[in-house]
């Protein structure tokens, strides 16, 4: 009786686990080959990833060569050693040779960057060496001034008492023969003739001197000025902060950084930027068939890489007009600017982002997933129905998931996620909804040949 009763309890156990497999495996049966229509918020969207940057940023500048005063001074002379700074400036590259880690924390004045002078090196040596002739050369020219004009001065002295003797000689010659008085008369004339002329010898020599001294003591004072230049140019090589804050390295046009062994061009010398961190954007390239979607104003929701915990809102601020050929992209990209409406110190520049702009929102619709919806050759939208129907719908706009059904389904209802074995047996269902269809398909190929018309007249 025992063993009846066991065998019987068996029996009864096995067919419970049996029927609970049975309801599990139905169960997920029904998860991968059906889902639920559903009503609520409908969110369209585009994600893309970006980078931070600060919206306003102070620049680290290196050597900056003044063009119009190197002109300038180079016009006096033949030219300026290594800089060329003579009649054309001859544009050398600066390496930098040494440069603080980025995210250095730093004051006003503190070191930034060391840049390379190999390519001057001996241009002050030459410069000094020029000043010194410069001012050798003025020096000489006073000396040889006072010289000749100290000899000049004591010829008119001495023509002065050869012009008081022949005056005395004349007042002797009062009671001599008339010739020997107009002997004297011409003597003395003689004499103060001389003594005029050396007076205006003296007088042209003297402005000459004067002016040549002018010339050179301008020469030895622009070569002055050109040399105090070239020291602070090269004392500029030395890169220091203009201000407090946290280093950035910079970023050259092919988007790379920087930073030790870069080269600096002298119209191009920002090393390094300190931003303003109170006010962050993240910057974002959207390619051209989406970008028509975004304009001024839009919502984003905002996530960093480095703080996965942290979720942060924006608005769309800026929009390319022209896109960007992108390094492994085929299309176009046009760069779009985010503005961050929280202040986070923590956040840092070039920090990668993840930002989700949203275009469109409605908020109560019927929707299913994308790939619920089949078309047909003559693209006319329908969906497979659990209770074995063929439903024709009418969808409207979608996201990268799903898409709106505007007629055809009922939230609730359940659909097939995949094509069903002999879905062709399955029931056709809301005929009338194909004209809507239809409709809608043939008022989209007008407009999209009037816009087309359009472009070409304007082309």
């Amino acid at each position: 009786m025992k063993k009846k009763i066991i065998i019987s309890a068996s029996i009864f156990l096995a067919f419970v686990a049996l029927f609970a497999f049975n309801k599990i495996t139905s169960s997920k049966e029904d998860a991968v080959y059906f889902t639920e229509v559903k009503k609520g918020l409908f969110e369209i969207t585009i994600t893309n990833s970006g980078e931070l940057l600060a919206e306003n940023s102070l620049d680290i500048k290196g050597p900056e060569i003044n063009m119009n005063q190197m002109n300038q001074r180079g016009g006096n002379r033949g030219g300026m050693g290594g800089m060329g700074m003579g009649g054309g400036m001859r544009i050398v590259e600066m390496k930098i040779q040494d440069i603080v880690p980025e995210g250095t924390i730093v004051s006003t004045g503190d070191y930034i960057a060391q840049i390379d002078r190999s390519s001057y090196s001996n241009t002050l040596q030459d410069e000094n060496e020029n000043l010194k002739t410069a001012k050798d050369n003025l020096d000489m020219k006073i000396l040889d001034t006072a010289v000749v004009l100290t000899n000049l001065r004591d010829d008119i002295k001495n023509q002065k008492y050869q012009v008081e003797d022949a005056k005395i000689t004349l007042m002797q010659s009062q009671f001599e023969p008339a010739a020997t008085i107009r002997k004297a008369e011409l003597d003395l004339q003689k004499a103060e003739r001389n003594l005029d002329q050396k007076l205006r010898e003296y007088t042209m020599r003297k402005a000459k001197a004067l002016r040549e001294i002018n010339q050179q003591k301008l020469k030895y004072e622009n070569q002055q000025e050109l040399v105090n230049q070239l020291q602070t140019f090269l004392a500029s090589f030395t890169v220091k902060a203009p201000a407090p804050g946290m280093v950035i390295y910079k970023k050259d046009r092919g988007g790379v950084k920087v930073k030790t062994g870069s080269t600096l061009m002298p119209f191009e010398n920002v090393v390094a930027t300190l931003p303003d961190l109170s006010k962050m954007l993240s910057k974002v390239y959207v390619n051209e068939i989406e970008v028509s979607k975004l304009q001024p104003g839009q919502k984003v929701s905002i996530s960093v890489d480095a703080f996965p915990n942290k979720a942060y809102t924006g608005t769309v601020k800026t929009i390319a007009n022209i896109g960007e050929q992108l390094p492994n992209s085929d299309a176009k990209m046009f760069e779009v600017i985010i503005s961050i409406d929280q202040t986070d110190h923590t956040l840092r520049p070039s920090m990668t982002t993840t930002n989700k702009i949203l275009v469109k929102k409605f908020d109560d619709v019927v929707y299913v997933p994308t790939e619920c919806v089949q078309a047909g050759a003559d693209s006319i939208p329908f969906v497979y129905m659990k209770n074995r129907t063929k439903q024709f719908v009418v969808i409207g706009e979608a996201n990268d998931k799903n898409v709106i059904v505007e007629q055809g389904l009922e939230p609730g209802k359940q659909i097939y996620v995949i094509v069903p074995e002999e879905a062709e047996k399955f029931r056709e269902i809301g005929k009338d909804l194909i004209a809507v269809t239809r409709e809608r398909n043939n008022a989209k190929r007008l407009e999209n040949q009037r816009l087309t018309e359009l472009y070409r007249k304007k082309m």
